[in-house]
């Protein structure tokens, strides 16, 4: 009897530590879950942030990269605008009007007219040369015009460039504006010395 009661006891002791084992293994199971979900919710928030800040890096350098109607107005140049008597002389030059259009709109860093338009960059200096009227048509002018162009085509080439740095493109357009600048001046001087009564001795 007394090793029976005994038997029991020993039996009673392995079935609480098997419970007590379970439980502990069921607690360590359910730490682990917890662990496992805490490590992906981590992980989860990391990348996010990750990808967060790398899209505002490259909007930053998006950004920067950027020609911004601020930075043309930085350019330092002479502008020269036609007076009265050159604008007269050149009233139905529709070619100079759109030239004047497209200098306008390179002013407000807007280069549009440049993007993945060839034909149209190439038909606009063909008709200023072919159209100019009567008044301007003189071998200086038409100097002007080829400087001109070299100076417009060169800036459409580096508007279609990935590559193109924002210093490179600002420079071009400088070089864009000065060259249409000093068209207005020889039109200028070319009326104004047409205008000029010689008087007789």
């Amino acid at each position: 009897m007394k090793y029976y009661e005994c038997d029991c006891k020993v039996y009673d002791g392995i079935r609480n530590e098997s419970y007590i084992f379970a439980f502990y293994m069921i607690s360590f199971i359910m730490k682990m879950k917890f662990l496992s979900v805490l490590c992906i919710l981590i992980i989860t928030i990391s990348c996010k942030k990750n990808q967060e800040q790398s899209d505002v890096d490259i909007n930053i350098s998006a950004d920067s990269l950027e020609v911004k109607q601020k930075d043309v107005s930085k350019i330092k140049y002479t502008d020269y605008i036609l007076d009265s008597r050159a604008e007269n002389a050149i009233i139905h030059w529709e070619s100079y009007k759109k030239l004047e259009d497209v200098v306008s709109s390179v002013k407000k860093a807007d280069l549009s007219f440049f993007y993945k338009n060839n034909k149209e960059v190439k038909e606009l200096l063909v008709n200023l040369k072919q159209n100019i009227p009567l008044e301007v048509n003189s071998p200086s002018i038409l100097s002007r015009i080829s400087a001109l162009e070299t100076k417009l085509l060169k800036l459409e080439s580096l508007a279609n460039l990935s590559t193109t740095s924002k210093a490179e493109l600002l420079a071009n357009i400088q070089d864009f504006l000065v060259a249409f600048s000093n068209l207005n001046l020889q039109m200028n001087k070319k009326i104004e010395n047409d205008n000029i009564i010689i008087e007789k001795p």
